[in-house]
């Protein structure tokens, strides 16, 4: 087994292009290769058999957890009975068509179709296509600047990257692209003015929304994209007031909304979506990751029944709508999310991740959070982080040198439990699988707590 891991890893080196990695560390063996092997519940493992519970699932994706037979099964008896055939032109299968009731069935008040793809980057890309499409029926050739906002995350393409708000994303790729604009962040900790409450932060971030719009021209401004909750760009609940606030202002210079569920969806703030949760009454929502637990890939766009008529409008006038990927609705991938979307009912996921999650965000704050290092310990529903400063009165953050956040990662991965150090500060994150229970709970908090006091009490 050893010679063969080793030989695996010469590979890995050697042929894989991995995303999101140091490409020359890797390469050169400055970073280590896990090859992994097999997963179960929260567990996962490597080929040389080291075990680790992972509260994060993966990428926030294995929402119903590890080695669940019933969608293996459904994988299985899909591909021996139809492996593939494409969705254009009026073709489905019994498992696409039961797909989309399904995910209606479970969606926000006033939705009516899905579009299906592999990623949520490529369902975004369609969000885009159909925000400019929907104008242009409408005889509103300008109106087509999409707003996102800093520290957002909507995907890693050339358009997709460009909501981004990220600087990762955008090192060195030219990017941001036009007509990508992006706002304030709802970053209720790093606000600049600290003696403004959430209600007043809220409404400084409506505030400067509104300011672009007039500075661009409301005319040109076609959309707003968010997340219910910041994900990679900290995991950052909104502050109070906020989306009722945000919407407020969409509504005014008529300006469609799209939530990007990519993570919330099915389940993980303890309701079906995040929109559910905060009062979001979005015209386009993009799924993927919970939608098949990442056991398939597939994503999706799912339209509001105002959105569906005007693109229906617009087939009347210009035909056939030019837009669509040879895997949309794939057989394989859509029966795994039908068996996905079961389990997560079957299993009652969705109040588990809010009940377990509390508890879990509520036993965090009791263990690191009056460390003098931890600025903020935040979250919702079965999402978690932790914020790290230099000094926690002042509000002082480490400088980037000092990687703190990947220090305290790699010394909770050594204690078998996998967080995620969040790009741009010192944040470790959490979005364990729904499944997680509070004896789980408990391991991956004491762990935390060692790993912070093992990495301080060496500076």
């Amino acid at each position: 087994m050893l010679d063969q891991s080793n030989e695996l890893a010469a590979w890995d080196r050697d042929h894989f292009f991995h995303p999101s990695t140091h490409m020359g560390m890797h390469a050169r063996g400055e970073t280590p290769t896990r090859i992994m092997a097999g997963g179960e519940g929260v567990t996962v493992w490597d080929n040389n058999g080291r075990k680790s519970l992972d509260a994060f699932a993966g990428l926030y994706c294995v929402n119903v957890g590890y080695g669940r037979q019933k969608i293996a099964d459904a994988i299985a008896a899909q591909a021996s009975n139809l492996a593939y055939y494409h969705s254009y032109v009026g073709h489905g299968t019994e498992a696409s068509i039961t797909l989309s009731k399904m995910i209606i069935d479970r969606a926000p008040k006033g939705m009516s179709r899905v579009y299906f793809g592999l990623s949520g980057s490529d369902a975004n890309e369609t969000n885009i296509k159909l925000i400019w499409y929907y104008n242009n029926v409408l005889g509103r050739p300008d109106k087509k600047k999409i707003i996102s906002r800093w520290r957002g995350y909507h995907g890693s393409g050339v358009m997709t990257g460009s909501l981004t708000g990220l600087e990762l994303f955008h090192n060195a790729f030219d990017l941001p692209r036009a007509p990508i604009l992006h706002t304030e962040a709802p970053y209720y900790f790093r606000r600049e003015d600290r003696s403004m409450s959430e209600e007043q932060f809220s409404q400084h971030c409506a505030d400067k929304l509104e300011e672009m719009i007039l500075s661009e021209g409301p005319d040109t401004i076609a959309a707003f994209i968010g997340e219910p909750i910041l994900g990679t760009g900290g995991i950052v609940p909104p502050p109070a007031g906020y989306w009722q606030k945000i919407q407020a202002v969409l509504k005014k210079y008529d300006v469609l909304l799209v939530a990007d569920e990519v993570v919330t969806g099915f389940g993980r703030l303890g309701t079906m979506f995040g929109s559910d949760h905060y009062g979001i009454e979005p015209d386009l929502i993009t799924i993927a990751k919970g939608l098949t637990s990442a056991y398939a890939p597939l994503s999706g766009v799912i339209v509001a029944d105002r959105v569906w008529k005007v693109l229906v409008e617009g087939s009347d006038k210009l035909g056939a709508l030019g837009h669509g990927w040879t895997y949309s609705a794939h057989p394989i991938c859509v029966a795994a999310g039908i068996a996905n979307l079961e389990l997560i009912d079957e299993m009652d996921l969705v109040t588990n991740a809010g009940e377990t999650g509390a508890y879990f965000r509520a036993e965090l704050a009791k263990a690191v959070g009056t460390h003098k290092h931890v600025g903020d310990v935040r979250g919702d529903g079965l999402m978690a982080a932790i914020e790290f400063v230099a000094d926690r009165d002042d509000r002082k953050f480490f400088e980037a040198s000092q990687k703190i956040g990947p220090q305290i990662s790699a010394a909770l991965a050594e204690r078998g439990v996998i967080g995620r150090a969040m790009p741009q500060g010192d944040i470790l994150g959490f979005a364990p699988p729904l499944c997680l229970t509070r004896e789980e709970a408990d391991t991956v908090v004491s762990e935390t707590a060692d790993a912070v006091k093992s990495v301080f009490a060496g500076m």
